[in-house]
């Protein structure tokens, strides 16, 4: 037994150490606070880092004189979108996308298209984000995230995006939790990436119930994460 509860530890530390980059980055700008409460709600469903954007220059109101500056933003990228010049500028970066392998956008939605803030951190990142599973949130007051989405397919086009997006809007707000405990459900995300099995040899020892410290238990806890017959279980 005790052989055997030591090539379970070994066998954890090495699936832990080889998976280190299968961790998901949450990348998110808020402006009405919207966003934020989504990725805090989010944040408490799946292991995650946050990364939040914040424009170089405070204080600005786009909403201002009928979004007048939102506007205008949204106007220079749309007329030369492939010019870093045409961007907002914002805070200085220091995440490292190479860290991660599932990246979820969170974003409010200006006048039909992703927030221009948002859009200068894909135009300076997206191209790091290729081949990776991409997830978007979208908040918006009521408009329809077509054009959130384009937006994004345009500055990470080589993303492997998940099957569904998820939108937000004003009056379904308040039932975020299970929006998105549905979203999650529906585009298969896996919430363990550190580690997917045991060896067959944990599995034939009883009582099949293994902690991720390798450590066997008598009975399935009721909250957390834990091995069962080879199977991960989430609760």
């Amino acid at each position: 037994m005790k052989k055997s509860f030591i090539s379970i530890v070994v066998s954890l530390l090495a699936l832990l150490s080889t998976k280190v980059s299968a961790q998901t980055l949450v990348v998110y700008y808020s402006y009405t606070n919207y966003c934020r409460e989504i990725v805090t709600t989010l944040s408490s469903q799946i292991e995650c880092v946050v990364l939040e954007i914040q424009p170089a220059e405070k204080g600005l109101k786009y909403e201002a004189n009928g979004y007048a500056l939102g506007t205008q933003l949204l106007n220079a990228i749309n007329a030369n979108p492939n010019d870093a010049s045409s961007y907002p500028a914002i805070d200085p970066i220091t995440t490292t996308l190479s860290d991660y392998e599932t990246i979820i956008i969170v974003t409010p939605l200006w006048w039909s298209q992703m927030a221009a803030i948002m859009q200068t951190y894909l135009f300076n990142y997206g191209g790091q984000m290729a081949g990776k599973h991409i997830g978007l949130i979208v908040s918006s007051a009521s408009s329809g995230i077509s054009g959130v989405v384009a937006d994004c397919k345009r500055l990470v086009p080589e993303g492997n995006y998940f099957s569904e997006n998820l939108w937000i809007n004003h009056s379904n707000h308040s039932r975020r939790a299970t929006l998105i405990q549905n979203w999650l459900t529906a585009i298969n995300y896996n919430t363990v990436t550190a580690i997917d099995e045991l060896p067959a040899d944990a599995q034939a020892t009883p009582p099949h119930i293994y902690g991720l410290d390798g450590r066997q238990l008598e009975q399935e806890p009721q909250k957390g994460i834990y091995i069962k017959n080879g199977k991960k279980i989430v609760r």
